[in-house]
C-alpha cells in the first residue's frame, strides 16, 4: 500500500511517533493506503514552520502580485492533474467520479479568482474631522491559519479556505479528516511543484484528539477555518476562544426543499432527488426535508419513489453510477440507526430503509435511497442531521405554513423553493432563515457567491470577493502633520 507522510516546512516527513493507520476504500471496505498518525509534536512543528514563514521566511517578502502568480500556478497544476486527483478522492471517500471529475476541473477557478484578488486588497485614506492629521487604513494578513476539513469533499472544502488565506498573505496548517487525507497530500505535492516557499502550506494528518488541541490551542495560530459537524464545531469554537482566535465555521444543515403546487413538477422532483441522493446525501446542504404542498403531495411522492427505485448504485469510479457508498463505517451505522429511529417515531417508510445488498455494491457501505412520508416537524428525523440518503417528506398548506416549518430547526444553511410565481419566490427567499436560497434549482455553488449559514449552521462566509476579508485585519495609521498642540491629559 502507498504510504503518505506529513508535509511540514516544505518537506514530506515521517510522524514523530513513527505510527501509521490505514485509510479504507468505502466501495471495497478494504484499506488501500497508510496515513501518518500525527502527534502534538508534529502539529507544533508545523505551526512553528508556518509562523516562521509568515514573519521571516521567503513568503514574508512576497509582493501581493507574487502571491497571485503562485495561486495561478497552483490552479494550472490542478487543472493538469484533475483526473488523477478525482481518482484519489473517489477511492478514498466513495464520491462519484461523475461529480468529482467535474468538481476537480472546476476547482482551479478558485485559485485563479483569489489569485486575481491578491493585489487588489486596498486600504483607504479617510477625510478627517480633526485638523492637522492624516489618517489611512491598510489590510494585513491575520497570521497562521488552521484549516480543519471533513471527509465528504476534502479538496473542495479545503480550497474554499486555502485560496483566500494565501491570497491575503497568511500561512496555513491543514488538518484533513483522518478518513480522507490522501487527496490533500497529493494536492500539497502540486503546491510544492508550483513553487510554494517552505512553511507556507503544511499538512498534518491523524486523529483529532491527537493533533487537534495543538492547533486550536496554539497562541501562534490566528484563526481556525473549519467545516464539519456542529458538535465538533462547538468544541473548536470553545478552544479557539481561549486565545481569542478568529473563526470561520460552516457546520451542519437540515435544509428544506419546498415544492409549491404551481411548480414544474418534473424539475422540482429532479431537484429533490439531487438535493438528497446526490453525493449519497453526504453534504451539509442536503435537502433532507422535502416540504410538499398538500394538493400535489401524492403525485410528488409517486414520482420520487419511481426515480429512487431506478437509481444505479455501485462502483463510484464508473461514470454511470448515480449513488455511491457511505464514506465511513461509523457514518454507515449512523444512517441505519436514524432509519430505525424514524420508523420508531411513526414516519411511514415508502421506499428503501435498509442496507443495499445488490451484487454491484460488493462489500461496500451502501444504503438504499430511503424516503419517509408523514413526517412531522417534531420528529428527530426532521430535526437532526442524518448525513445520508434519507429523505423526510413534510406536508404544508400555504406560504406561511411552509416558512414556519422550514425555519423550525437549529440550522439555517440552505433552502430550495420550487414555484412559477416570481413574487412568491421573493417572499419565500426573504422569509427563509438560510444563508443560501435556491429558486427552481438546487446545489448550485460558485467561487463568486458567498456561502455560509444562519443560526447553528455556522459563523462567517466562504467564497466571493468580500470573503477575503475573513483572512485580513485592518490597521489604522494616524500621522500628525501640524495639529495644534493641546492638553496632553486630554484625548486629541
Amino acid at each position: 500500500m502507498k504510504r503518505y507522510q506529513h508535509y511540514i516546512d516544505g518537506a514530506f516527513v515521517d510522524p514523530a511517533g513513527q505510527e501509521w493507520f490505514e485509510t479504507v476504500n468505502p466501495y471495497t471496505a478494504k484499506p488501500w493506503a497508510e496515513i501518518a498518525r500525527g502527534t502534538a509534536a508534529d502539529m507544533e512543528r508545523a505551526v512553528d514552520a508556518a509562523h516562521l514563514a509568515l514573519h521571516k521566511g521567503e513568503w514574508a517578502a512576497y509582493t501581493a502580485s507574487q502571491r497571485g502568480a503562485l495561486l495561478r500556478r497552483i490552479g494550472d497544476l490542478i487543472a493538469e492533474n484533475a483526473e488523477f486527483l478525482a481518482e484519489v478522492e473517489v477511492r478514498d471517500n466513495g464520491k462519484l467520479m461523475a461529480e468529482m471529475l467535474g468538481q476537480l476541473r472546476y476547482l482551479p477557478n478558485y485559485y485563479y479568482y483569489y489569485g486575481g484578488l491578491a493585489d487588489k486588497i486596498e486600504g483607504s485614506v479617510m477625510p478627517l474631522d480633526k485638523k492637522g492629521y492624516f489618517a489611512y487604513s491598510e489590510y494585513e494578513p491575520l497570521g497562521v491559519i488552521g484549516i480543519i476539513t471533513p471527509w465528504n469533499s476534502p479538496l473542495n472544502l479545503t480550497t474554499w479556505k486555502l485560496a483566500p488565506a494565501l491570497a491575503a498573505g497568511n500561512t496555513v496548517v491543514i488538518k484533513p479528516s483522518e478518513f480522507t487525507s490522501a487527496s490533500m497530500l497529493e494536492l500539497v505535492s502540486l503546491i510544492e511543484k508550483a513553487g510554494a516557499p517552505p512553511g507556507l502550506v503544511n499538512v498534518v494528518t491523524g486523529f483529532g484528539a491527537d493533533v487537534g488541541p495543538a492547533l486550536t490551542d496554539s497562541p501562534k495560530v490566528a484563526k481556525i477555518a473549519f467545516t464539519g459537524s456542529d458538535e465538533t464545531g462547538r468544541k473548536i469554537y470553545a478552544a479557539a476562544a481561549k486565545t481569542m482566535k478568529h473563526v470561520t465555521m460552516e457546520l451542519g444543515g437540515k435544509s428544506p426543499n419546498i415544492i409549491f403546487d404551481d411548480a414544474n413538477l418534473e424539475d422540482a422532483v429532479n431537484g429533490a432527488i439531487s438535493g438528497i441522493f446526490a453525493a449519497t446525501g453526504q453534504t451539509c446542504i442536503a435537502g433532507s426535508r422535502l416540504l410538499v404542498q398538500n394538493s400535489i403531495h401524492d403525485e410528488v411522492v409517486e414520482r420520487l419513489v419511481k426515480i429512487a427505485g431506478t437509481a444505479r448504485m455501485g462502483d463510484p469510479s464508473r461514470m454511470e453510477t448515480q449513488v455511491g457508498p457511505v464514506t465511513t463505517m461509523p457514518q454507515y451505522e449512523k444512517v441505519l440507526s436514524y432509519i430505525d429511529i424514524a420508523k420508531g417515531e411513526g414516519a411511514r417508510l415508502v421506499t428503501g430503509g435498509f442496507p443495499a445488498k445488490r451484487s454491484e455494491c460488493g462489500n461496500g457501505w451502501f444504503v438504499e435511497p430511503t424516503i419517509f412520508d408523514d413526517v412531522t416537524a417534531d420528529m428527530r428525523i426532521a430535526q437532526e442531521e442524518v448525513f445520508g440518503p434519507v429523505l423526510s417528506i413534510l406536508r404544508f398548506d400555504d406560504e406561511e405554513d411552509a416558512i414556519e416549518i422550514a425555519n423550525n430547526t437549529i440550522y439555517g444553511l440552505a433552502a430550495g423553493v420550487w414555484t412559477a410565481d416570481i413574487a412568491r419566490a421573493f417572499r419565500m427567499s426573504k422569509g427563509l432563515r438560510a444563508g443560501t436560497v435556491w429558486i427552481n434549482t438546487y446545489r448550485a455553488i460558485s467561487y463568486m457567491v458567498p456561502f455560509g449559514g444562519y443560526k447553528q449552521s455556522g459563523i462567517g462566509r466562504e467564497n466571493g470577493a468580500e470573503m477575503i476579508k475573513e483572512y485580513l485585519q485592518t490597521k489604522s495609521v494616524w500621522i500628525d502633520i501640524g495639529a495644534a498642540k493641546s492638553n496632553p491629559f486630554v484625548q486629541r
